[in-house]
């Protein structure tokens, strides 16, 4: 196990109707968070949500709305988050998005360094 370090973990809190131009909007920003070298992105849809027009969006109630919540999870050192932070403004036309400050380590055989991931093969 490697030591712990200081991270922050950003939640954007969208809807999965939500578009960047013609993308769907979980996809561009996990698309932007790996393009910029992030270390890590995982987009999570939920079945039940309301937001600021505390109308209901449920996969649960048969005539609701049709725009399920969506929360892009992106987690790396501070400075790499503040900095994509502009590229994530662009992409939103509207939600959340809220910071944390975390603590992260990598556990397991993927701590490997490189060298001797690529000797031992996949």
């Amino acid at each position: 196990m490697q030591a712990a370090r200081s991270g922050v973990l950003l939640r954007a809190f969208i809807g999965e109707a939500d578009r960047a131009t013609r993308d769907i909007l979980s996809c561009a920003i996990f698309r932007a968070a790996q393009a910029a070298g992030l270390a890590g992105a995982t987009v999570l849809h939920g079945p039940l949500g309301y937001g600021g027009s505390r109308r209901v969006n449920s996969e649960f109630i048969v005539d609701a709305p049709g725009n399920l919540p969506v929360v892009v999870e992106i987690i790396d050192a501070e400075e790499r988050i503040q900095a994509f932070l502009p590229q994530l403004t662009q992409l939103i036309n509207s939600g959340l998005v809220t910071m944390e400050e975390v603590r992260m380590f990598r556990c397991g055989r993927r701590t490997l360094d490189a060298s001797a991931s690529a000797e031992r093969g996949p």
